[in-house]
C-alpha cells in the first residue's frame, strides 16, 4: 500500500464519505477477487463505526479510474474523514490489513 495524493468527495464517489473513514473499491464485473474484496470490505465497514464502503465499477467510471491511477481491479483506497487518500492496495486484501490501514485514517 502506498499513499496517494488524491482527495475525494461525495460528488466524485456518488455516495457520502464515512464519518471516520471510507473504503473505496474499484471493481470490474467479471473479477472474482473483486467479489471477495467486497465481502471483506463490507465486513470491516460493519465492524468499525463511522466507516463506509463504496464500490465503483471501473468500466462505468473510467474518468475516476484515470484520476486515481488505477491499473487493475480490485484496487482499494482508504480515505480519511476529509476524503484524503491515506492508503492504497491493488489485489485482494486481507481483513487484518484493511483494519490496520484504517488505523492511519481514523
Amino acid at each position: 500500500m502506498t499513499v496517494g495524493e488524491q482527495t475525494w468527495d461525495a460528488a466524485q464517489l456518488g455516495e457520502e464519505l464515512g464519518e471516520r473513514a471510507t473504503l473505496v473499491q474499484f471493481s470490474s464485473a467479471f473479477c472474482a477477487p473483486c467479489r471477495a474484496t467486497r465481502r471483506v470490505l463490507d465486513e470491516v465497514a460493519a465492524m468499525v463505526p463511522g466507516v463506509s464502503h463504496v464500490e465503483i465499477d471501473a468500466e462505468d467510471r473510467l474518468d475516476l479510474v484515470r484520476d486515481a491511477g488505477v491499473l487493475k481491479t480490485p484496487t482499494v483506497l482508504v480515505l480519511d474523514a476529509r476524503g484524503r487518500e491515506v492508503r492504497r492496495a491493488a489485489g485482494q486484501p486481507r481483513k487484518v490489513d484493511v483494519i490496520a490501514a484504517l488505523g492511519e485514517a481514523v
